[in-house]
């Protein structure tokens, strides 16, 4: 399988959102990364859950890739109507009753991913194998875009890679955090499926989207 991409909205140019998701829809990018942030888990706001709610109308073949870094989740559940196809990634840090959470999602018919912050051991994770259909590893702090990989995210990648294979689940393991040209291709070789891609990288000034897409696709596959 060949990875996969998760252009990061919150990058994009805020004057043309729409026209933006439009053309990424029709080149055929997998999903679309929503970042929302409560200025409590993270010290940052950045999409709002009425705008994430209405890219589900413009959206034909991508799908919503939402991430929420925000503590009790379940209470913007609703208000970005959460439902087939999605991804939800919750926080193992910010969430009291994670298994219930997980629940929710997986009622409303989305996929619970589980993420986790740069200082969170990858083992955590394994409590949550048999419940989640992916995973979420943090290799920047969550907060902003545009900062750098922390130390050791190539190892962590890897050894959260190596547990998912230990378990037997058919789990898979997005990136989010400086997914930069140069270090795409050792993310892909440590495992990641699905690239979060940002301003390091698709959105990167002067750059055409679809040519940056294309120039992705083959540094990941």
């Amino acid at each position: 399988m060949n990875g996969m991409l998760s252009p990061s909205l919150m990058c994009a140019d805020v004057l043309n959102l729409q026209s933006e998701l439009t053309v990424l829809d029709k080149m055929g990018v997998e999903y679309i990364h929503l970042d929302f942030m409560d200025n409590r888990f993270v010290s940052n706001i950045t999409l709002d859950t009425g705008l994430i709610k209405a890219t589900k109308s413009v959206l034909t073949q991508m799908k919503r890739d939402i991430h929420i870094m925000a503590y009790e989740p379940q209470q913007y559940f609703d208000r970005m109507d959460i439902g087939e196809g999605d991804i939800v990634s919750v926080h193992y840090e910010a969430c009291e009753k994670l298994s219930d959470v997980i629940a929710d999602i997986r009622q409303r018919g989305a996929s619970p991913f589980l993420a986790i912050s740069p200082d969170t051991p990858a083992e955590v994770l394994c409590d949550f194998f048999d419940v989640i259909d992916g995973c979420l590893v943090m290799t920047v702090y969550p907060g902003f875009a545009g900062r750098p990989i922390v130390p050791g995210s190539f190892e962590k990648l890897a050894r959260v890679k190596s547990l998912i294979k230990e378990s037997g689940k058919n789990i898979l393991m997005e990136v989010d955090g400086h997914v930069s040209w140069d270090l795409c291709r050792k993310m892909r070789d440590c495992g990641a499926d699905i690239f979060v891609a940002g301003s390091s990288s698709l959105y990167q000034k002067g750059l055409d989207i679809e040519d940056a897409v294309a120039r992705m696709r083959e540094l990941v596959k």
